[in-house]
């Protein structure tokens, strides 16, 4: 049965999937968009630092007064109405709300939302990709052994991406490469929150309009946001990152099976089973048409005769040699598909995408030359970007994930361009989202040395 018929019936019955959201800035805006006319699904409560910047987005997108309520969140359950205010604690612990979604954008405070969600015995749909990338794996782990479900967000590319991944493989084909398309020139590495509306494509009329936050958008621009996303997608689908980062090689939708194919066939490759990035721009800042920059997609493989001639007969596009082939989604909606994971996860027990190994890190890499003193600001701000690099090589030299380097001050200079280590930060630094990323270290260097996890 769709999943839709299936909330149909949970509506028809009077037994909703109850929700409670933990953040309402843009994407959760997105979801309350869609949220208000769900069948079978009621958002039992929605939390936030500023409860009037929630109320405020709730009534952008059409709820009207009577939809919320300042009582309880019990009260808020039982008459259909949706709560409003800052206490996470109280909504991750209401015996109502049976899925908690992560909204923050705020990587060390959503895996302390997750940890505690787990511990209350709430399935959770992690919006936060930022915190998935540096301790994914872990998180999975501990949902798991709550006897409790973790998943990532459908809308957001890591899930569709991975969704092609699992498409392709149940097919029968072997995947070569998966990933997200980019608007990416080198030198945006060092834009910040002041310059990204001039490398966007947005002026900053129409970012104020959207109530866009720069800082954000910028983590996309400066490469950080495409780290982070192919980060989450090779833990998730057992893809490896590139050795030297991302190569973001320029190409529309056609040139995919030629680009994403290994280095000896003429592709950008190191070897089959990596994660990229394509570009929609050449490397002289021309619109490249057909472009994926909004969307995901799946280099897989014909790797025997028959398999080829089908591509022929078929008239697909493939890659010169007729031996690669891609499926792609051209766009992703955000938001406005997160839906799609609440009714997955629960209505056919199925989480979005999950984390399943440490394949794949994000290193904070220095924007410019950073001194002793000063104190990071995470992805998308003034101080560091995001560069993604193999698990392995991130444990070996001690990197600083990007998703940690938010309000931690460097004990050590750091030239611009080189990756912030461990040593390189004050050590006295300690909340939950380090005590799980060191516990993370901790399993799977003691799995390089042979032992077991």
């Amino acid at each position: 049965m769709s999943l839709y018929r299936k909330l149909l019936e949970r509506g028809e019955q009077d037994k909703p999937i109850r929700i409670g959201m933990i953040g309402a800035g843009k994407f959760g805006t997105m979801f309350l968009a869609q949220a208000v006319r769900l069948p079978g699904v009621h958002l039992v409560g929605v939390v936030d630092l500023v409860p009037t910047n929630a109320l405020s987005n709730m009534n952008l997108v059409g709820w009207a007064e009577d939809q919320i309520t300042e009582t309880s969140l019990e009260e808020a359950a039982k008459t259909g109405k949706t709560h409003v205010g800052d206490n996470w604690e109280a909504l991750v612990a209401c015996a109502a709300i049976d899925i908690v979604i992560e909204c923050t954008g705020n990587p060390i405070a959503a895996v302390t939302h997750c940890l505690k969600a787990f511990e209350e015995g709430k399935d959770v749909i992690n919006v936060t990709v930022e915190a998935d990338a540096f301790c994914g794996v872990g998180l999975a782990r501990r949902a798991a052994s709550s006897g409790v479900r973790y998943s990532m967000a459908y809308g957001d590319q890591p899930a569709l991406a991975c969704e092609l991944v699992d498409w392709a493989r149940t097919c029968g084909f072997k995947v070569v490469a998966a990933g997200r398309g980019h608007k990416w020139l080198p030198h945006y590495r060092q834009s910040t929150p002041d310059t990204v509306w001039d490398h966007w494509g947005l002026t900053r009329e129409q970012a104020k309009r959207g109530r866009l936050n720069p800082k954000m958008f910028n983590a996309f621009l400066d490469g950080s946001k495409p780290a982070i996303e192919s980060a989450a997608i090779a833990n998730a689908a057992g893809l490896d990152a590139p050795e030297e980062g991302l190569l973001f090689p320029p190409g529309g939708i056609d040139d995919i099976p030629n680009l994403m194919r290994p280095k000896s066939e003429g592709g950008v490759l190191e070897r089959k089973g990596m994660v990229e990035v394509a570009s929609c721009l050449t490397r002289d800042g021309a619109q490249i048409e057909h472009d994926i920059r909004k969307g995901v997609w799946v280099c897989f493989e014909g790797d025997t005769e028959y398999l080829r001639n089908c591509f022929e007969e078929y008239k697909v596009v493939t890659d010169d040699s007729g031996r690669y082939m891609c499926n792609y989604k051209r766009w992703h909606l955000i938001g406005l598909e997160l839906a799609y994971s609440v009714a997955s996860l629960a209505l056919r027990n199925e989480a979005t995408g999950v984390p399943a190994d440490f394949r794949a890190d994000v290193a904070a890499i220095a924007k410019r030359d950073l001194a002793p003193g000063e104190l990071l600001d995470g992805e998308g701000g003034f101080t560091v970007s995001g560069g993604l690099v193999p698990a392995a090589r991130s444990l070996n030299k001690g990197l600083l994930p990007l998703g940690l380097a938010h309000g931690i001050r460097l004990v050590r200079a750091v030239k611009g361009g080189a990756a912030v280590c461990w040593d390189d930060v004050d050590p006295s630094v300690d909340n939950e989202a380090f005590r799980l990323r060191k516990e993370i270290e901790r399993l799977y260097t003691a799995d390089e040395a042979g032992k077991t996890r």
